[in-house]
Order: structure tokens, then sequence, then C-alpha cells
């Protein structure tokens, strides 16, 4: 009954369960964004970054700030602790911004404050495109694919991506304005004066209530191009005298191509806990509802799809679950020689993992990269408790007690060694639950995971496996199958060699340590040589590539760029599409670009994704003043641009901020040997290394070089004309940037209304100078005089920053850089400290992004290690009641950690947060061996015989459910190392640490284990002879 309710509960979980690429966490980040039309990045730092940073600063919680300020607008990131809620802190930031509302200018946009969590991100874009005018193709994203998928059940939000919103624009014409004797201030000032929309209160009676309005809008064009906007009662000038009103759009500073085509498109975000793969499917089939609706040369396309990886990734768990089912049966089916036993076995396997998906979808979490690598993984290891009963089981069936009796003292006798082995798994987990740093928080769900398969599998070993033994199973010994006789015929062969091996190692104990010992100290070779880095790279058939043409560059030129790239890989056989957002956009401007590519399936192209990036990188950034950076998605667990390398140059002096930045830039892209102290797990390791063959893709967020045209008020003339400063900048802000004048209405639909001069009119600084300022009129004088701005202004171009970057205050410089193929992340980060080794006084280099993940998650990783030996320790003091015989069963965890290292690096994998993880699990399931070892020879010394006579029978009698748990936890794992499908240069490492270190372990176990056993019970005797000065006699427990 019990089975079969797990069963039931862990099959309803996988229909409701929901699956994402990652757990659905809240990042530490809090972000604030805002927009300032038009505002120069000085003016964004000074007049709102500041004011706001200082508000900022009180929010309980934060340990680090950056933000940047660029043209029309900025940004501000808070790192928050990770102990504090980030619902809290969104609360307490909000409530800062509101209090420093009325400290920046009026027209900057109300921030906007989010926090960051992988689940808010978009799963899919989608394009439109066809041979359509833009209004045409905005009009059906907007009102038709965006508001369609907006209903589709599990969709959360959909964001318009690369659209050009849709404005009624009002160009005025510098030499009409001049013959009506009109500024462009006067026209717009009349202009909202006639057109506009106003409530004007309610009419009350005795009976009703009415409200009243006053609707002074235009209701069309024609009537809005005849709003009277100056002259005189007999002489009006209209709107349509001085200006082109036409139905347009916002000005574009932005393209947006699919595949080459002209598109607009959106991103679908679902709603939290939902599963991903299911509500991107509900999201294709309402695509092809909504073709239905649009013309047939309208063309909706799926640019961008995560869940297809996702998928993909979930099938290929489920293809190695099965598989590692299947070698794990057949190592139980060879050793114990039974149909019945192993399926008795086996059944541990679901229980335990339907069972934790069932307490998966109780808790809220969902199916993804790291609760699936956990279910992958326990397939070997949940089956140990089980072995361990059944062996044991069947032995005492063999001496001939009845099924019911054998299966009682089988299940007694060993079930407390099983509690131990399973608290000692768990005991190395308990601390990944509880680590903290992103990378705790995301493998938080994998620890719960595996936490409660293990604890799953021992509640069945000692209830429901007894029982169906005990009801079921024919494990009479002489009622044996062919293959039972077989099998017990080739392990009595493998226990007489173990006999012979194990009398040598016990009358030569200190030969056996020193083998041992050489063994471990020659695996410190392999350990030097691993590569370190905070994660491994996955070909997930996607690339992202940023553009930067030569700073000042326009859009078309931009653009002009870009096409050619989109050429280039139109022309490759590896690419399916590509998606561009050409000028400003993710944060860029018109002289940049940003490129989603998307790559055929890996088993359809012969380059892998890190090949075809570095062509790319290769090619684009070949042409003529583009600088490309190809960045791949899969890198990183969040914060930071994406880059394995990152760090900030900081000081206070301005000056020496930005020399020291470009040296060290410099330095990254030299190809003179540098030497640096590379860490290791060994210690430091001396190398040299050539910089440019190391890091590719160097860049940083210092551009100085964009052209500005500053205008300057003579203060002095203005006085005298009697024109205010405001005057001025309105004036020109009105005729350059152009302003928001009001709304119009079409249906049910409301536009913005934006005025701007014609573009001819403001191409060069010498337009500027022409236009004309209205002087107060003077005593007696109707109107004033019209002056040129030349008379009341100095112009000067110059050069000024793009972005500003703050970093808890003071100015800043990031560096970024992504690593060559064959180097790691500890390499190049070592590189980057020694080539800043001779920073001025005042100039500091500080990690940032994934460059300090990974120092964080070295850090936690050991904490999380020692923690989890001590726990494990303390467990085995108390279940031993004594402090030496625990380290009897920790003696082994060197030796695993050697075959680890071995496994890794000849399959040429590198020390990442999955490796480490996987030796983290090396730890809890190697001491079961020993564990099961030492109980029974303790319990042999409880009946009187010496420590060599307990260790002898110990390994006897032990040796077959020691080599069938370790054999079964190897299986389970093979087929995760070895496995070449999506997801799996993450699953490889971690699978082959256990191998490695299992193999080795266990070769060990059976001979270091008996060995320090006699040693420690030598040595106990030895203190109690010069405690109690007695002779020595071999210690026998009372």
């Amino acid at each position: 009954a019990m089975l079969l309710a797990v069963v039931f509960f862990g099959v309803a979980g996988i229909a409701r369960i929901g699956i994402s690429n990652l757990p659905d966490v809240d990042l530490p980040y809090i972000t604030v964004s805002f927009t300032w039309q038009s505002a120069a990045p000085e003016s964004v730092e000074h007049d709102v970054v500041d004011v706001l940073e200082d508000a900022l600063a009180q929010v309980e919680g934060v340990t680090a700030m950056t933000s940047h300020s660029r043209l029309g607008g900025g940004g501000i990131t808070l790192e928050l602790d990770t102990n504090r809620s980030a619902d809290s802190a969104l609360q307490d930031v909000q409530s800062k911004i509101s209090q420093a509302q009325g400290l920046i200018p009026k027209d900057v946009d109300p921030p906007v404050v989010m926090k960051l969590n992988p689940e808010d991100f978009p799963i899919m874009w989608i394009s439109l495109s066809g041979p359509f005018s833009r209004r045409e193709l905005a009009d059906a994203t907007r009102y038709q694919l965006k508001e369609g998928l907006q209903q589709v059940p599990g969709v959360g939000d959909v964001q318009l991506g690369g659209n050009v919103e849709r404005n009624v624009r009002l160009w005025f014409d510098q030499q009409k304005l001049d013959a009506h004797d009109l500024t462009i201030a006067e026209a717009l000032g009349r202009l909202r004066r006639e057109h506009l929309e106003l409530p004007a209160g309610r009419l009350e009676t005795a009976k009703r209530e009415i409200d009243v309005r006053v609707l002074g809008e235009a209701f069309d064009l024609s009537a809005f191009r005849q709003v009277v906007v100056g002259g005189q009662p007999d002489r009006p000038v209209r709107l349509e005298d001085v200006a082109l009103v036409e139905d347009g759009f916002a000005d574009a500073r932005s393209l947006s191509r699919n595949s080459g085509i002209d598109a607009h498109a959106v991103g679908v975000k679902k709603q939290r806990g939902e599963n991903a793969v299911a509500v991107a499917g509900r999201v294709r089939a309402k695509l092809d509802d909504i073709r239905k609706t649009l013309p047939p040369a309208m063309s909706i396309a799926v640019n961008f799809d995560q869940t297809v990886f996702i998928a993909q990734s979930v099938h290929e768990v489920e293809f190695e679950l099965l598989l590692a089912m299947l070698l794990t049966s057949l190592v139980c089916l060879l050793f114990l020689g039974s149909f019945a036993a192993t399926i008795n076995v086996i059944l541990a396997i679901p229980m335990s993992v339907l069972g934790t998906i069932a307490v998966l979808q109780w808790c809220g979490f969902t199916l993804n990269t790291f609760t699936l690598l956990a279910l992958a993984l326990v397939v070997g290891i949940v089956v140990d408790d089980a072995i361990m009963v059944q062996e044991n089981i069947s032995r005492h069936r063999d001496l001939g007690l009845p099924a019911p009796e054998a299966a009682r003292r089988g299940t007694r006798q060993i079930a407390f060694a099983a509690l131990a082995a399973t608290v000692a798994v768990i005991a190395i987990f308990l601390p990944v639950v509880f680590m903290k740093g992103i990378v705790g928080k995301f493998f938080m769900q994998f620890g719960v995971a595996l936490c409660v398969a293990v604890a799953l599998s021992y509640l069945e070993a000692v209830t429901l496996a007894p029982a169906r033994c005990a009801q079921f199973l024919a494990i009479a010994g002489t009622g044996k199958s062919r293959l039972g006789r077989a099998s017990d015929a080739g392990f009595a062969v493998i226990a007489g060699g173990y006999r012979v091996v194990l009398a040598h190692a016990l009358r030569s104990p200190w030969i056996t340590l020193l083998l041992a010992l050489a063994i471990f100290i020659g695996s410190f070779w392999f350990i030097k040589n691993l590569g370190f880095e905070q994660s491994p790279a996955q070909d997930q058939s996607s690339l992202f590539v940023r553009f930067e043409i030569a700073t000042g560059a326009s859009l078309q030129e931009t653009d002009r760029v870009v096409r050619r790239a989109e050429q280039w890989l139109q022309a490759r056989p590896e690419i399916a599409r590509e998606f561009s957002i050409v000028g400003e956009g993710f944060g860029g401007s018109v002289n940049a670009a940003v490129m989603f590519i998307t790559l055929k399936p890996p088993r359809q192209r012969a380059l892998n994704q890190t090949r075809l990036g570095d062509l790319m990188r290769a090619e684009f950034n070949s042409y003529p003043g583009c600088k490309a950076v190809v960045q791949d998605p899969s890198r990183g667990f969040g914060g930071g641009r994406g880059f394995p390398v990152e760090f900030s140059i900081r000081g206070n002096d301005w000056a020496q901020l930005t020399a020291s930045a470009k040296s060290i830039m410099q330095r990254m892209r030299s190809a003179d040997p540098v030497a640096i102290d590379a860490f290791s797990f060994t210690g430091m390791k001396k190398k040299q290394v050539v910089p440019a063959q190391l890091l590719v893709d160097v860049d940083s967020d210092y551009q100085l070089g964009k052209p500005e045209i500053a205008i300057i008020p003579d203060r002095a003339r203005a006085q005298d004309l009697g024109i205010a400063v405001e005057d001025v900048a309105v004036a020109v802000n009105a005729l350059v940037g152009g302003v928001k004048v009001g709304k119009f209405t079409d249906g049910s639909r409301r536009v913005d209304v934006r005025a701007r001069l014609l573009a001819a009119d403001r191409a060069s600084p010498t337009d500027l100078k022409g236009f004309r300022i209205r002087v107060p009129p003077r005593a007696g004088a109707e109107r004033g005089a019209l002056v040129p701005l030349s008379s009341l202004v100095t112009i000067d171009e110059r050069a000024v920053l793009q972005t500003i970057t703050h970093k808890d205050h003071s100015r800043a410089i990031s560096i970024f850089a992504n690593t060559a193929e064959g180097h790691d992340q500890a390499e190049a980060l070592a590189l980057a400290h020694a080539l800043s080794a001779d920073l001025p006084a005042g100039v500091s280099l500080v990690e940032q992004g994934a460059s300090a993940q990974m120092r964080e998650m070295m850090v936690n990783f050991l904490i999380t290690f020692v923690l989890g030996l001590v726990i494990a320790y303390l467990i085995l003091a108390a279940q031993f009641e004594s402090f030496l015989h625990p380290i009897t069963v920790l003696t082994v965890l060197p030796l695993a950690i050697a075959g680890a290292a071995i496994s890794l690096w000849l399959g040429g994998f590198t020390l990442n947060t999955f490796s480490i993880i996987g030796i983290l699990l090396l730890m809890g399931i190697v001491k079961k061996n020993s564990i099961i070892l030492v109980d029974y020879a303790d319990k042999a010394r409880a009946r009187g015989a010496s420590a060599l006579q307990a260790m002898t029978s110990a390994g006897a009698v032990r040796l077959r459910p020691i080599l069938m748990t370790s054999l079964a936890c190897i299986a389970g794992a093979v087929p995760l190392a070895i496995s070449s499908g999506a997801g799996a240069e993450t699953r490889a490492p971690l699978a082959r640490s256990i191998i490695g270190g299992m193999f080795l372990s266990t070769l060990v176990t059976l001979v270091i284990v008996p060995m320090y056993y006699i040693l420690f019970d030598r040595f106990a005797a030895y203190v109690r002879k010069l405690a109690r000065r007695e002779p020595v006699e071999e210690h026998r427990p009372t």
C-alpha cells in the first residue's frame, strides 16, 4: 500500500510539476531603471544617479551597488546579502525611490524597480515580418500577436522588442516659422492650449449626477492640421502652415530583422512555477491560430526557444535514467543470481524517484537542470540499502533459516549500519541545502532532491524490501538456478583472491599504508593540472553577439556592418537562423547591435558551438571599425555580464583610472609571455602564458569619443535681452531633440504627438546658430524681436563619455573577457591579477560577476566540505561509541578524491561547480562501504574475536554487498559520463568524479580500512597501557 501510494503521488506529481531550465529562485539583485529623454550621461549621473544612490545606500542588506549613466537614462543594480529577503528588500527600495522622487528632475520618467529571477526571463522570442509598412507590422505585432499570446494559459507577460511606437509627428520648418514670425516655443504653447481634453467637473441634481468633460482635441489628422498655432485673428497661422503633420513613428533609434528581413518581435515570459515546455507548446499552437488572422505574406517565426534545450535535456535524462536502471539491474543480477531478488532490489528506484518528484512538487520546486541531475545520479545510489538488506537476508536464508525469520534477522543486523550510511550521505549534502551565495541558491534544490531520494531508499529497504523477501522471494540456497550457481562460483573465485590479498596486507600494515600514501601523493600531479572554472560551457545551439562600431557612427552605418555579418551567417551551413537588433536596445546606442544566433542541433553540424564562436569572432572583427564580442549564454549562474572574466578598476583619480584600464586591456591583448600563479587545489602553480592566446573578446564599458555639441549660454548677453537660460534650453530641446506635445485619439487607441524640427534644418552645428529666440517685448511694444541663437550662446563640439559607471558610489571601469578554448577561468583571473600588479596607489582591481562568483563558490564548497566531514564524524562517533573508528571510516576519503581527480584529468574535464558537487556526493557514498565493514567487525569483537579475526571475517562476509553497491553506483553513473546529448557538459564531469572516486576507493576500502582498523586498535591499546601501566593486550570491548 505504501509503495502504491508513493507511486500514485509521484505519477500525479509528474503531471503537475513545472519544468524549467533553472530553479525558481530570486537572485540577490534588485535593479532600478529610468529614462530621461535626451539627457547627457553626465547630467544623468549628477542629477539622478547620485541622488538615488544616496537614498538606496540606506537600504538594509545591500552589499554592493553598481550604476550606469548613459544618454537618455540609466540604471542601478543592488547586490543583496543572500540572507536578506528579496521581497522585503524590494519594498524598501521602492520606498526609498518614492522619497527621493522630489529631488530628481520632474521630466525623468518614474524609475522601474525589479528583482531578478531566472523565471522572469523570456522563454521564447517570436518575430513578425513581411513586405508591409512599418505601421502595419507594428499594429499586427502589438494588437494581434502580443494580445493573442497574452491569452495563452501559463503566459505571464509578453514584452515588445525591436518595435517603434506609433506617433503623430509634427515636423516644423524653420524657414516657414521665420516667415510667419513664430518660434517653435510659441507654436507649441498655442498648440497645447488649442488641442486638449480636460475634465470639467459635474452637474448635480436631486435625482442624478452628470460628469462634464471638455473635448477639445482634433478628431482626425485633417482637423489637427487646421489647429491655429499663431498669427492674428484676421490672419491665423495654422499648424499645416509651419509644419508637416504625419501619422508616423517615434524616432528610429533601432532596427530589427529576422534572417535579414525587417521584423518586429515579442518576448514571451511564463508564469512562475509553470511547465515551460508545456507553455511553449501552447504558445506554438496559438501562433497557428494567429497566422490565420494575418495576411498570407505576413510571416511569424520563433527565433529563440529556450524550451527546446530544456525538453532535449529532460529526454536525455529520461533515457539515462532508463539506461542506468538497466545497468544497475544487470550488476544486481550477476551478483545475486536471481531475477526475483534483482527485481526486489530494483523496485527501490521507482519508489525513491517517484517519491522525490512528489516531494519536489509539494515544495513548489520544478524539474530543472539541478533536480534532474540529482534524479539521474541517485539511480545507482538508492539501491545500496536494498542491496545490503537483500544480500544479508539471502545469506541467512542460505544458512537454513525460514524466509520470514531470515528477513527479520537479516534486516535487524544491517538496519543500523544502513541508517548510519544513509545519514552519512545526507550529512554531506545538508550544508549544500543551506549554502550561501548564488551557487547555493541554485544547488539547494539539488541537495533537497538527493537527500529525499536517499532517505526514501532507506525506508524502502528496511520496510518494504524485507516484506517482499519474506512473502514472495524464493531465496533458499538449495533451490538456486543455474545463473545463481554460476554467480556463486564466480564470486567464490573473487572472494578467494581477496582473502589472499587481505591476509598479506594485514600481516604488513605499514607497507600497505605506505603504498596507499604513495597513490594519494601521486594523485597530486593530476589535481594540480586540473583546470578550475565556475561552470563548463554547454552546447545549447545558441550564441549571442554584441557589435560595436566606431564611436559616433550613425544607425545606418551600424546597420550596414550588421547586414554584412548576416550575409556571412546565412552562407554557413551550421546556422539555423539569426535575429538582429541594431541600435538602441539592451542598453546599447546607435553604434551598437546585438544578434541572437540559433545553430542547428549538434548532430546536424560538423563544428561545435565553441569552434563556431571562434570563427564568428575572427570574421566579424575583421570588418573595418567593428568590434564584435561573442558570448555563450550557458556560462554563469546569474549576475554580471555573463563573461567568465570580469572585474572593475576603481579609484578616485579619473585620469589615473582611465590610464590604468587602457594599460591593462592593452596587456590582455598582448602576445608577450607573462608569468602567473594559477590556482589549483594543491596550491598555486607557476606557469608562463600568452595573454592573447588565453583571453578573447577583451572589452570594457569605458567608451570615450562620442561627439557632443555643447551649447554654453552667454548669461550677461541673455540677461541684457531679458531671456532666461531655461528659454534657450527649452527651445533647443524642442528643435533638436523633439518634445511630446500631447495625445491624439484614433478610435480606441491613444498615441503620442511629438514635435521636432525637420532633419534638413538641424543637420550641422551651423544650423543651430540660425535658430531664433523671441526677446521679451519692450515697453509699448506688442511683441519682442527675434534674435539668432548664435548671439546668445557659444557652440563647442567635443568628445564625451557614452556611459559612466559607478561601483559603490565611486567611478569605475569594468573590464571583461572570454577564455580561449583549452584555457580555464582560474588561469584567466590569475593573469588579470598579474597584469594589474603594478597599478598606481589609489587604483585597485575588484573581481565581479562570474569571477567573484567563482571565488565565492570555492569558499562555500570548502566550508560545506568541512561541515559535512564534522557532521559525519559526529554521527559515526555516536554509532560506534568510539572516537577512533570514525577516523577509520573516513580514511578512504583522500583516495576517493584521488580517483576523482584522475578520472577528470583523463576525460579532459575541469574542476567546476558540477565536478565538485560530484566529489561532495562521493564523500557521502564511499563511507558506506567502510561503515558496513567496521560495523560488522565491531559486532564480531563484541562476540570475543580479536581485531584481526573480526576484520578478516568482516571482509569475507561484506565483500559481496560492498562490490555490489560500488558497481551499482558506477553503473548508474556510466550513462551520464558517456552522454553526448543536451546538457551532457554538466552531467559528465559530475558522473566521472563519482566513477573514478568510487572505483579507486572500493579497491582500497577492502584493504586500507581493515589495515587502519587494526592499527588504530593497537594504538588504543598502547594508550591504555600508558594510562593504566598495564601490559599491552588487544582490546576487547565489554
